[in-house]
Order: structure tokens, then C-alpha cells, then sequence
């Protein structure tokens, strides 16, 4: 699960990330617009060298078709016929949303998506949604078959316990301004020369995602965390994970994302034979 890149790599100037944010504003796309219009002179934000992006290997457009109805008799009729209730809102506080589309999505593309990436990461990556009219067998639709094209972020999935079948999933409106709150996965590297793991310690982990407010633009598919020269009793907190400098962390710095536990010395000490 290594994932992306698909934007061109450029640093930004402090001032432009400063002046981007003051025009970025988790409200919705439609009063965004109203109340900062938009400013073409401003440099889109970008993937940064050196930090994460999305692996073109896992992109995809993701086929919907509308619902008009909602409800559990509704939602397992769709289950039924192998499809997904689902729901796409247009963000308006970065989590939570309006403009509601009632939709439902291929079961079976949704369940390898997540078999593919697994569930954090899909929950942390933009996707292109075709809603249609109806599903066809052209994985290219026309023009003509096509209700709305929109990029987006899975915002919620929920799986049947036992199967991992998936039984509904909500999806994020994600236009270029705006500012979401993802929770990106932690991926840990450097822990074959970690000096307190070579020394028999464990790795205690913490958190497995970290929340950001994320320009939509460069949502990081993952965060690497260097247990490399990591000690025993070391941690690594919130506050020394290395980001895009445009991302918002939403926790306290000085939360723990890891230690190095040593063992006990009661484990450390051999057991006398009786």
C-alpha cells in the first residue's frame, strides 16, 4: 500500500500558502464561492518532493448510478442486485455536508478498491465518480449517459462483520478549494534498524491515523513515521511528523503516535527451574 502521484512538483513560497489559506474556508463550494471569489493568480497547491503522493496504479473512476429512495427496505433491495446505497454531500464544515445525492455504487468495485488499498487508505484517497443514468458495459461512458462528474473522498464505509461485504459508504464533494478533514494512515519504515527493536524491545503503536485538515489538492495517501533511531523508551509524537506544510494537524503535538516499550524486568529476568 504505497501509494500516488499525479500533480506536477513545485515548492510554494511562504507568502502564497499564507494567501491560499486566507481564500480557503471549509464552507461550501457554492458559498465559497460567493464569499472569496476565486483569484486566478494564485499557484495551485501541489505534491511536495519527498512526501507521499497517490500511486497512479490505483486510480479509478468510480460508476454510480441515482437513487430516489432511502431507507432498509430500500438499501437491502440494492444489496440484492450487488450494488451499494450510498451518498455523495458537498463539504461545508471540512467533515459534515450538504447538497445530498442519493446514489448507489458496484459492490464488487467497491469491495476490490478496498482489497487493493485496504480501509484507511481508501478512506484517504480522491476518486473520480460518474453518476449515470444506468450502469452499462462500457467502462468509458458517453456524454450522454453521464448525470454529474465530480471528484471525491470517501468519507464513512461500513462493512458486514464476518465478510467485509460492503454495506454502505459516503462520499465527500472535493473540488480544488476545498479544505477537508482526512484521517491519513501511519505507515512505519526503518523498523529492521531501529536500535531499540534490535535490542528485543516492541513497538507500541498508538495511533494508526493522524486527522488533518488537507487542501484538497494534496491529500497525502499515507505519513511515513522513521522508527530507525528510535531507543528504547523513545516515542514519536504528532508534533515530529513530517508533512506537506499546508496541512492542518486537528490533535495536540504532543500526543504520542508510538514508543519503544522495553521489556518488564520481572520478563527480563530468566525463570528459576523448581
Amino acid at each position: 500500500q504505497n501509494p500516488k502521484p499525479f500533480f506536477l512538483t513545485m515548492y510554494l513560497p511562504r507568502h502564497i500558502l499564507i494567501r491560499t489559506f486566507l481564500h480557503r474556508r471549509p464552507f461550501s463550494h457554492s458559498a465559497a464561492a460567493i464569499l472569496h471569489p476565486p483569484e486566478p493568480d494564485l499557484e495551485p497547491l501541489t505534491y511536495l518532493e519527498g512526501f507521499p503522493k497517490p500511486d497512479p496504479k490505483y486510480d479509478e473512476t468510480i460508476l454510480a448510478i441515482p437513487r430516489r429512495d432511502s431507507g432498509k427496505n430500500i438499501s437491502a433491495k440494492e444489496r440484492k442486485v450487488g450494488r451499494v446505497p450510498s451518498i455523495v454531500f458537498e463539504q461545508e464544515d471540512g467533515q459534515h455536508g450538504g447538497n445530498k445525492r442519493l446514489i448507489s455504487v458496484r459492490s464488487d468495485q467497491i469491495r476490490k478498491l478496498i482489497n487493493h488499498l485496504g480501509r484507511s487508505f481508501f478512506l484517504s484517497r480522491l476518486f473520480h465518480l460518474h453518476v449515470l443514468h444506468q450502469f452499462d458495459s462500457d467502462s468509458n461512458p458517453n456524454d450522454d449517459n453521464v448525470i454529474e462528474n465530480v471528484r471525491v473522498l470517501p468519507r464513512s464505509i461500513h462493512l458486514k462483520a464476518g465478510t467485509d461485504a460492503p454495506l454502505n459508504v459516503t462520499f465527500i464533494r472535493a473540488p480544488s478549494d476545498a479544505l477537508l478533514k482526512v484521517d491519513i494512515p501511519i505507515v512505519f519504515i526503518g523498523d529492521d534498524i531501529s536500535p531499540g527493536l534490535k535490542k528485543g524491545a516492541s513497538l507500541n503503536t498508538i495511533k494508526r491515523t493522524v486527522k488533518y485538515l488537507c487542501p484538497a489538492d494534496i491529500i497525502p495517501p499515507y505519513i511515513e513515521v522513521d522508527l530507525s533511531e528510535l531507543d528504547v523508551g523513545q516515542k514519536v509524537l504528532m508534533g515530529d511528523l513530517n508533512i506537506h506544510p499546508a496541512l492542518k494537524l486537528l490533535h495536540s503535538k504532543d500526543e504520542a503516535v508510538c514508543k519503544i516499550m522495553g521489556q518488564r524486568v520481572s520478563e527480563q529476568q530468566p525463570k528459576k527451574s523448581k
